[in-house]
């Protein structure tokens, strides 16, 4: 195991330059195995686990989730927070930042962001506990592509370029999981769930989120610094699959929704205009896809 290990590194660095040494004995970077072996788990589990629970009783989850939601409400505050501080303190440049030009900013952030790199696997637990609850229908193609894809990106990173300029994509990330899940925390109570307005304003800000990092990215494309132009282009194209993929859930989402309430409100249906039937939410009525992510 240790040689292949050890030609694959090999392999990559061939590709794309050297490890960084920095990060050399960190849990979980020296060997992409276990990174790629929970992924596939994670993939398992999304295959077979519907299957499992095809015939049994969906589990709550509430107390369990209250608390994973807020722990990671709380992982989330801490990275954004260091991370900017880091950054503000190092005198990180916006348009491009090298890996090797802030010693002391770089250390806090490399440290940083392997929590960041870590937390990505912890999130597979979002999709586990849809399952758990049979919400099924959460589990969209966008959801498991994002899940499954981040944990193994970041191993990249973390092992290549673990600071510098790919500090801006997990600050401006951790900010939008604090939203998120604190979001998500409270709709786990009950009692919460009518006080709750904000939900598909968070997809607005994950999509504000992904067009400021491509503009940030391609700052260092036009005024480089020395940062790998391979990451760069990379992070870009797969920013540009999470708008695609995130606009069209949006739509999906919500724009169709107004068009369908509009239609039942002209045709007589006792919709009234705050969105409430009967006393009931229409948001309970027609239930929105959950979507977790980064």
């Amino acid at each position: 195991m240790a040689m292949l290990n050890q030609d694959f590194n090999t392999y990559m660095e061939s590709w794309m330059g050297p490890i960084d040494q920095r990060v050399r004995g960190w849990l979980l970077l020296d060997d992409y195995t276990p990174t790629f072996a929970l992924t596939v788990i994670y993939l398992l589990i999304v295959w077979m686990g519907p299957k499992y629970m095809r015939h049994r009783q969906p589990y709550s989850c509430r107390g369990l989730m209250v608390l994973y939601n807020l722990g990671l409400t709380l992982l989330s505050f801490y990275m954004f927070y260091e991370l900017v501080a880091a950054m503000w303190e190092g005198g990180y440049n916006f348009y491009c930042q090298n890996t090797h030009s802030s010693q002391e900013a770089d250390v806090k952030i490399t440290k940083v962001l392997w929590w960041y790199y870590f937390s990505k696997l912890i999130e597979f637990m979002d999709t586990f506990f849809f399952i758990l609850r049979k919400n099924n229908h959460q589990i969209t193609f966008l959801h498991i592509y994002h899940h499954a894809s981040m944990p193994n990106i970041w191993w990249f990173v973390m092992n290549w370029i673990p600071c510098g300029h790919s500090y801006f994509g997990a600050s401006l990330n951790s900010f939008v999981h604090v939203v998120m899940y604190s979001y998500y925390g409270l709709s786990s109570i009950p009692a919460m769930r009518p006080y709750l307005w904000w939900k598909k304003y968070i997809t607005q800000l994950q999509l504000i989120q992904f067009f400021l990092t491509v503009f940030h990215t391609m700052s260092a494309v036009i005024w480089p610094c020395g940062f790998p132009m391979g990451w760069l282009y990379f992070q870009i194209s797969y920013m540009i699959t999470l708008i695609i993929l995130f606009s069209n859930f949006y739509i999906q989402t919500y724009k169709k929704r107004i068009v369908s309430h509009k239609k039942e409100h002209h045709n007589g249906s006792p919709v009234s205009p705050n969105g409430h039937a009967n006393g009931t939410s229409s948001m309970e009525n027609k239930a929105p896809k959950k979507l977790r992510v980064e």
